[in-house]
């Protein structure tokens, strides 16, 4: 008798079985671990008022909701139609939101409805803060240094449908401030105030011509580097060293990193005051931001910033600024004299055209025609030395060099891991909302693995 050591399977898929479906997930399954690490019944007062009491057809349950945009965010499934038909199919998603093995799935539109039209914007701040809460008191939270960066995520808009309008310029948060301190400085030199301009009675300060988009308006054209040009969001973004979300903001993706750090700083140290530095790259090395941050009493760890001078011409820091004198010397120690202070807030010095005719350095100096070498100096240019000398401290190095594996890795996982590359959604208030529960159940996963 021939033996075969091939065996063929029996196909078993029409057997009946009995079988709990708690015991076909796995026990360290990342949704036990969630399941255990948070109670979801904090869920209800946060979304009760939004439900009518005594009138109207019965709702899905809310937290059910909730959960399968979480399980969306958690494995980064691009679309709400998508996340129905992998929870349809999937025993541990049936598990989390508490569904037996054929109890009907609720419709994608009735979710997008929730979140799109019934759920307003406080809804996913209040999940996103009780989420954290829950890592601070269980002391997962470090803030003693806080990382700031941002990141575009590629809007759903087509790049070449688009046209140019004429908006207002938006006033930056520190002009005022500024404008008094420019004329303290005049004054201070014997000049007289600047005059107002007309564009000064303007408080978005002027025009300027942008790209709009004719899919999504309110998405920004995005220009950067090598990146490719395309229709984008911003999300500034602060996290802890332990790469725990601690706030972001979302912005039109033309608009400069530095422009959106003020509202994301202050969120975040008015969370967590027992910040001592902030690391931030080369984006946010300006007077202001460093001012800001170092008249607060904490410490600004910024990179190493290559000078703006060109190829085969002296560096910035070669003419030395000397304060008590109120001049700029130059590298052939001949003296730039103080002349103003421009609307920008730079101190203005401009040396003899004279001297600098026979300069045998003027080649190396300034390529004016009348041979004459201006040098310019912010009037909070100080803060950026000091920035300079806490980048040389010790402390300085560790807290920068912890940037890849703390802002930068948040970045990261949230594209590659959790489907941040980019959005599906239009409008920044929506595709704000789709930030703020990525970034929840980023939060989330790592309480639940710390927790574990």
């Amino acid at each position: 008798m021939e033996v075969s050591m091939l065996e063929r399977s029996k196909d078993l898929r029409g057997q009946l079985q009995i079988a709990c479906l708690d015991n076909l997930v796995p026990p360290d399954h990342l949704l036990r671990k969630i399941d255990k690490a948070i109670d979801f019944t904090e869920v209800y007062p946060v979304v009760e008022h939004l439900y009518c009491q005594d009138n109207g057809r019965p709702a899905v349950d809310p937290v059910v909701l909730i959960k399968m945009v979480l399980i969306q965010h958690l494995y980064g499934i691009k679309s709400l139609r998508q996340t129905v038909k992998e929870i349809d199919m999937n025993i541990a998603y049936r598990w989390f939101l508490g569904f037996g093995i054929d109890t009907p799935i609720p419709h994608f539109a009735t979710i997008s409805y929730a979140f799109a039209t019934r759920f307003p914007s406080e809804v996913f701040e209040k999940i996103f803060a009780w989420i954290l809460e829950e890592a601070m008191n269980r002391g997962f939270v470090n803030a003693e240094v806080i990382f700031i960066d941002a990141t575009q995520i590629k809007a759903s808009a087509n790049k070449n449908k688009k046209h140019k309008v004429q908006m207002e310029k938006v006033a930056r948060v520190y002009d005022e401030q500024l404008r008094k301190e420019i004329d303290a400085d005049r004054i201070a030199h014997g000049k007289k105030p600047l005059k107002d301009k007309k564009d000064d009675d303007d408080p978005k300060g002027g025009m300027r011509e942008v790209v709009v988009s004719d899919t999504d308006p309110e998405s920004g054209m995005f220009h950067k580097g090598e990146h490719k040009v395309e229709f984008a969001y911003t999300t500034s973004t602060a996290c802890d060293c332990n790469n725990f979300i601690l706030t972001h903001e979302t912005a039109p993706g033309n608009t400069h990193d530095s422009i959106v750090f003020d509202s994301v700083y202050d969120k975040a140290t008015t969370a967590f005051p027992e910040a001592d530095t902030v690391a931030v790259d080369a984006g946010y090395k300006t007077p202001w931001i460093c001012k800001k941050v170092q008249d607060d009493g904490r410490n600004i760890s910024t990179p190493y910033k290559r000078p703006m001078s060109k190829k085969g011409f002296f560096y910035p820091y070669e003419y030395v600024y000397d304060e008590y004198f109120n001049c700029v010397l130059c590298p052939e120690n001949q003296v730039l004299p103080y002349v103003t202070t421009t609307r920008e807030g730079y101190r203005v010095f401009k040396s003899d055209p004279y001297v600098c005719t026979n300069c045998p350095s003027r080649q190396k100096c300034t390529m004016s025609q009348n041979n004459q070498k201006v040098v310019v100096k912010h009037i909070w240019s100080d803060y950026i030395e000091s920035a300079e000398d806490f980048r040389h401290s010790s402390q300085g190095r560790a807290s920068y060099s912890m940037r890849g594996q703390t802002i930068e890795r948040v970045f990261a996982d949230a594209k590659e891991k959790h489907g941040m590359r980019y959005t599906m959604l239009r409008g920044l208030r929506r595709v704000d909302d789709w930030i703020t529960m990525k970034y929840a159940a980023m939060n989330l996963k790592k309480l639940a693995m710390w927790a574990w």
